[in-house]
């Protein structure tokens, strides 16, 4: 790998660090770029790298933010439920069919992104709700669906987590933003697991890319604690755009 390429796919995993930390979506410039970069990649080694850069990523975004957040801790009794979704759907990686999968998760994004719009108050600050049996269930079946989405195709992760705890939890976008960056550190652990247990993992690639996804990471997170949960409001409207507009040309041009 000559020295510009690699210093092309380092400043994309800052810029991808950045986003996710920020909302989620760093998937959607890392991973190509790696594919562009590296011709001769499988896609379960381009997968393997970008997951190695967004667990260090993600992971640090989500230390920063919880130590900031109250109750931040308490996600973690859903990351059982993250990892074993997201192991699952990497095993499946394979037989899902990405050109159906496209334009399903597209429709979805726009629904999202028109919900937030036409709704201001959703995601403002608001009491989190009691703790019932059912919405504990909920809980762990939201994370559980969207760890196996992560695994199986992944982007837009950090958006569909948020938009579920906002909605099963209460509490405003920045407490929840900072549970998405906790159980996505799980979901990308569970499928690391399975993409490592393949033996085809670019170890040395994908830990010089996490150091500057996490340098990424890191600016992000303060940018979210300092601008609070109104630009994280603003940030899930642009990225539903773009994902959509992506996934949208992704699927013309596979026709």
């Amino acid at each position: 790998m000559s020295p510009l390429v690699f210093l092309l796919l380092f400043a994309g995993s800052l810029v991808a660090g950045l986003i996710d930390a920020l909302i989620g979506g760093g998937g959607l410039i890392l991973l190509p770029l790696i594919l562009i970069c590296n011709p001769q990649f499988t896609n379960a080694q381009a997968l393997g790298v970008n997951k190695i850069a967004a667990i260090v990523g993600t992971g640090s975004a989500a230390v920063t933010l919880g130590r900031k957040i109250d109750g931040a801790r308490s996600s973690l009794r859903y990351a059982p439920f993250a990892l074993l979704g997201a192991a699952g759907g990497a095993l499946v990686a394979a037989s899902i069919n990405k050109e159906i999968m496209r334009p399903i998760i597209a429709v979805v994004l726009v629904l999202v992104g028109a919900y937030v719009l036409f709704k201001p108050s959703f995601g403002q600050q608001t009491a989190v709700h009691s703790k019932t049996v059912g919405r504990i269930i909920a809980m762990c079946v939201a994370t559980l669906a969207i760890g196996v989405y992560d695994g199986s195709f992944g982007p837009g992760t950090g958006v569909f987590f948020i938009m579920a705890f906002v909605s099963l939890r209460g509490g405003d976008f920045l407490e929840n933003a900072t549970w998405a960056k906790i159980t996505n550190t799980f979901t990308n652990l569970g499928a690391l697991i399975v993409f490592s247990l393949s033996g085809e993992i670019m170890w040395g690639l994908g830990i010089a890319l996490a150091v500057a996804n996490m340098i990424g990471a890191q600016i992000g997170a303060r940018m979210v604690l300092a601008k609070g949960a109104g630009m994280l409001r603003v940030l899930i409207l642009v990225l539903v755009v773009v994902m959509a507009a992506k996934l949208g040309y992704d699927q013309f041009a596979a026709a």
